[in-house]
């Protein structure tokens, strides 16, 4: 008997896309309970190319951003739902998610300029921040 394959996400960084679109994929959700378990004021993800660093950057910002609220669906069945207390902090802190991944100019002006770029679309993304209560003055500028 014939059972249909998943599809290989290759070059495919977005882990809404993998999960929605059926693509074959190694559960790296672990990593959030990690994460929540040995928390760090920072978390420096170190890893050669194509490691899916990207790819887990996407992943935590599925799971933890407000973007994503009642969005468990993306979670169900990996290993990082099977606890409850994890299913309820889905979806709940404000996240500013942006990836340097398509920084791949040949020179260092160019690549500069690119970088201002992403960071000034994630500004525009996340504006009405600005206007929230719970920042500071100092925050603000």
């Amino acid at each position: 008997m014939c059972r249909e394959k998943r599809k290989l996400p290759i070059g495919i960084e977005n882990f809404e896309q993998i999960i929605k679109d059926d693509f074959y994929y190694v559960d790296k959700t672990g990593l959030i309970s990690g994460l929540l378990r040995n928390w760090g004021m920072v978390n420096l993800f170190t890893r050669p190319r194509r490691f899916g660093k990207t790819l887990n950057m996407s992943m935590l910002n599925c799971f933890f951003s407000n973007k994503y609220t009642n969005r468990g669906e993306l979670f169900k069945g990996l290993s990082i739902w099977k606890e409850e207390k994890y299913q309820r902090i889905q979806g709940c802190f404000p996240v500013i998610f942006l990836s340097f991944a398509d920084v791949k100019q040949t020179n260092y002006q160019d690549a500069v300029s690119k970088i201002k770029r992403i960071i000034s679309t994630a500004f525009q993304q996340y504006k009405e921040l600005f206007d929230s209560p719970k920042l500071t003055e100092q925050q603000r500028t």
